[in-house]
């Protein structure tokens, strides 16, 4: 049984779920639009250059955790996650996950989107298991803070390693499908890296290392 490690935003999804997530906010009115777009935009362009600082883009995440009641954000997320996630959810991402899934391999999604909004996603796309930024609690109450390393370029090789430690398993002839050269780290370690619709950056990495080159978008 091999392990088959999926990205999520821009992978499995055609679209960034944070990105989304924070442009659902603004529209809905739970933020201020004008400024909580503004610094959306900036992070999101900051991830794409690779400079982005995941701890200062994780408290502006997970700000709106505190300014709300848990039980109207629950609510917003569902609504979130039908109206905006589903829809970027292409028939080729269901085929690939299902095509793991009859080999008998293990699924799990790796990911620098904080569980808030990646735990049912994952369960959407029927994968038990996921590595994400987790939102910490206390007393039934988000905090604001993650527990932990974030799953973010080399954080994503050490969450991944302490994941494999607990379960006692290896990558041996583990998949690693990405499109961000951000996973460059991870995709460097993986017996099979596939590169899917990248960034021009990893593009360039693809083509000279030889990694397949895949699309999951629906034509």
């Amino acid at each position: 049984m091999a392990l088959a490690i999926f990205d999520l935003d821009h992978t499995l999804l055609s679209d960034d779920s944070d990105h989304a997530w924070g442009q659902y906010l603004a529209d809905r009115g739970l933020v201020d639009p004008a400024v909580h777009k503004y610094r959306n935009d900036h992070f999101y362009a900051q991830y794409q250059a690779g400079t982005l600082n995941i701890h200062d883009y994780l408290r502006f995440t997970l700000r709106p955790l505190l300014d709300h009641p848990l039980e109207q954000m629950l609510a917003e997320r569902q609504r979130f996650l039908e109206e905006r996630i589903e829809p970027l959810i292409s028939q080729k991402s269901r085929d690939l996950i299902q095509n793991h899934r009859n080999q008998g391999d293990q699924l799990l999604i790796i990911t620098a989107t904080n569980g808030f909004i990646t735990y049912p996603i994952a369960e959407r796309l029927g994968i038990d298991n996921i590595i994400a930024p987790h939102p910490e609690v206390i007393n039934g109450q988000y905090t604001g803070a993650i527990v932990g390393i974030p799953s973010f370029q080399d954080g994503k090789v050490t969450r991944l390693n302490a994941w494999l430690n607990e379960r006692q398993q290896t990558m041996e002839g583990a998949w690693f499908y990405s499109d961000s050269h951000n996973d460059l780290p991870l995709l460097r370690l993986v017996d099979r890296p596939v590169a899917v619709d990248p960034d021009a950056i990893l593009a360039a990495e693809a083509n000279q290392q030889g990694w397949p080159v895949i699309s999951l978008r629906d034509d």
